[in-house]
């Protein structure tokens, strides 16, 4: 049987996976199943070989009634039971209940590798002003300052040509500077 330390431990455990990640359950008497799911992941209890996923979420199954929310403590221990033997098959029923309490004892949730830093340089990539092309361009200067409103908004030249034209203001020069090409007034 397992020791009264062993089992203040394993309340521990119990109270701290079942109250992850929800500020309201501060002493939290029920394990949900996706709790249950990241205790087993967490604890290595599920190892690939011996324990899947799926054997917890079935034992899960089997322990909580459709109409309840989640586990017990007493409902835990008989799922830790129900695992010990599936986990340890070399060991002993007590051997192997031992070896997933020691799995399991004084651990919390692991937060670490939840979100990860991106290193693509993405960011990078997609600031940087010379790569940009089309009405995106126009909006920065040659040294990737931006042009401000100048850059932003279409300012409306009154020249009487149509914009970006190559000849603009070469009218005058042309009709007055040719002979006999002035308008007739």
């Amino acid at each position: 049987m397992a020791k009264s330390s062993d089992v203040d431990d394993l309340l521990v455990a119990f109270r701290r996976f079942a109250a992850h990640g929800d500020h309201k359950a501060a002493a939290a008497s029920e394990m949900p199943g996706q709790k249950w799911a990241k205790l087993c992941k967490d604890c290595k209890i599920i190892d690939g070989k011996h324990v899947t996923s799926t054997d917890t979420d079935i034992i899960f199954s089997k322990l909580i009634p459709k109409t309840s929310r989640g586990m017990s403590y007493a409902d835990f221990r008989k799922a830790l039971e129900m695992l010990a033997q599936k986990r340890f098959p070399d060991q002993s029923k007590e051997d192997a209940l031992q070896s997933v309490h020691k799995l399991i004892e004084g651990k919390g949730p692991a937060n670490a590798g939840v979100t990860k830093v991106d290193k693509t340089g993405a960011v990078d990539r997609l600031t940087d002003t010379s790569r940009y092309t089309g009405s995106h361009k126009e909006r920065f200067d040659v040294s990737g300052r931006g042009r401000g409103r100048g850059g932003r908004e279409d300012l409306v030249e009154n020249t009487g040509y149509v914009s970006s034209y190559r000849h603009q203001g070469t009218y005058e020069s042309k009709v007055k500077g040719k002979p006999g090409g002035a308008p007739d007034s």
